[in-house]
């Protein structure tokens, strides 16, 4: 690392060229061969013209995007920080919008009507940060995730977020049992983790336990420097936490008929990775038990869609929409490419592994889909069906069937909608929720009970 000040000279750049080892290791290495790539994936193009959309399409878009912030604490001890995570939930009319935007001019304050946005806060002890009586900065960390979990919930009178939590926990207890349990998170004892529901005690120290120790984000604390991944997967978690929470209430509610207007979007890909992944099958399979119970009365799928605005997956999608000569606009608008395991292993992340892709992390199906208007978009659309065994799973991922992505004709159509034109990778209901995630105008305001009010009207109408 440099001092302060100082600039690197040529010289450091002349010798990795010319250093042998480099060489060396340039020759080894694997290289993905363009023509494979380009035959693979013309073949493969569906396009939006030959699917049949649904009869009633949804009006309403619920967005969920996080937002986290590490910042140093004014405590007497050097590289003290605590993160600060926000988790926005913004609701759009398509419906009004469209009606305003026949409209030669339209009023900023009618185009904010059709918006409607909640945000929890959260703050997480990080870095030399101690709260209570807690003997450390893990055991803080422990201690403020459980109860930012149990203080958190969308309804007055419903289950609250550790609810909804628990209620993964118990699943995953019942259908996917771990083998090797990982080791206690507290300091000094060397049995196993010991599982039990809300705060309990341990039985080898007597110190205190919590269901979500169950996450082990604790195991990503750095208690000597900065937290930033670890407050990123923490809010990544959140978020998906939020989504089933949300799906949950609805059930309680007795409003499961409403979900037949609304459309689900989230930041990122639908997927849990890091010590938490554990959640990935146990999110499968209620959001399985919830589609199947709300399919019984609205007759179709959830329309659940995980938008990635970067990354591998995206670079790749630039790279076949552009022609040896640099020309781009080779991928035709309104397609999607529907990716397989086998796809991906040989042009994306390269793996010889008999594993499928995703796994262990995702609960959805990833496609690219460029828009009516140019944009591409690296979509990830729900699992919503159980398989009866792994080789079934197995197959599953690898075939690029249309049927097997949930909705695929309303995905496409929903798409090109809501392309952004501010942020070519991106959709408008996800920019609208990382701006209220980033900078909460609502902060502390509880009107999830009046987002929702308002859905079950509209679905009156």
């Amino acid at each position: 690392m440099s001092f302060e000040g100082e600039f690197a000279s040529y010289e450091p750049l002349r010798r990795l060229l010319d250093s042998e080892k480099v060489k060396a290791l340039q020759n080894r290495l694997k290289i993905r061969q363009q023509e494979e790539e380009t035959e693979d994936f013309e073949g493969s193009i569906v396009k939006k013209s030959d699917l049949t959309e649904s009869t009633l399409q949804p009006d309403l878009v619920l967005a969920i995007d996080g937002s986290n912030l590490a910042a140093k604490a004014e405590n007497g001890f050097p590289g003290a920080e605590f993160g600060y995570i926000t988790i926005a939930s913004v609701l759009i009319d398509l419906k009004l919008i469209g009606e305003l935007e026949k409209k030669e001019f339209v009023e900023p304050k009618k185009f904010r009507e059709t918006e409607k946005a909640s945000t929890i806060e959260s703050v997480f002890p990080g870095c030399n940060v101690i709260l209570d009586r807690e003997k450390n900065a893990k055991s803080s960390l422990r201690r403020a995730l459980f109860e930012e979990l149990r203080n958190n919930t969308i309804f007055t009178d419903g289950e609250t977020l550790l609810d909804t939590y628990e209620h993964l926990f118990t699943i995953k207890r019942e259908h996917f049992k771990e083998k090797n349990l990982p080791r206690s998170p507290i300091e000094g004892v060397e049995e196993e983790m010991t599982y039990d529901f809300g705060e309990y005690t341990c039985p080898h120290s007597g110190e205190p336990l919590f269901s979500t120790d169950a996450l082990r984000l604790h195991e990503l604390m750095n208690p000597g420097g900065s937290n930033g991944e670890m407050f990123g997967q923490i809010m990544s978690t959140l978020e998906k936490l939020w989504l089933v929470h949300i799906l949950r209430a609805f059930e309680r509610k007795g409003w499961l008929a409403t979900l037949r207007r609304v459309a689900f979007i989230m930041d990122g890909p639908l997927a849990v990775f890091s010590t938490s992944s554990w959640l990935t099958k146990v999110i499968s399979h209620e959001l399985t038990r919830l589609n199947d119970l709300q399919r019984k009365v609205n007759g179709q799928d959830l329309l659940i869609i995980g938008i990635e605005k970067s990354g591998t997956f995206f670079d790749h999608f630039i790279e076949i929409d552009t022609t040896k000569d640099g020309v781009t606009d080779k991928f035709p608008k309104q397609s999607a490419l529907l990716l397989n395991d086998g796809y991906i292993k040989r042009n994306i992340i390269f793996s010889e592994s008999s594993k499928p892709y995703g796994q262990d992390t995702y609960f959805g199906r990833k496609l690219f889909y460029k828009a009516a208007s140019g944009q591409k978009i690296v979509a990830v659309i729900a699992i919503l069906r159980s398989f009866a065994s792994n080789q079934e799973y197995k197959d599953y991922l690898e075939s690029s069937d249309p049927s097997n992505f949930t909705r695929l004709a309303d995905v496409m159509n929903i798409l090109d909608q809501l392309v952004s034109s501010r942020y070519p990778n991106s959709v408008s209901p996800l920019v609208s929720a990382h701006a209220e995630a980033a900078i909460p105008l609502n902060l502390g305001k509880r009107i999830f009970e009046d987002i929702a009010r308002e859905i079950r009207e509209k679905s009156k109408e």
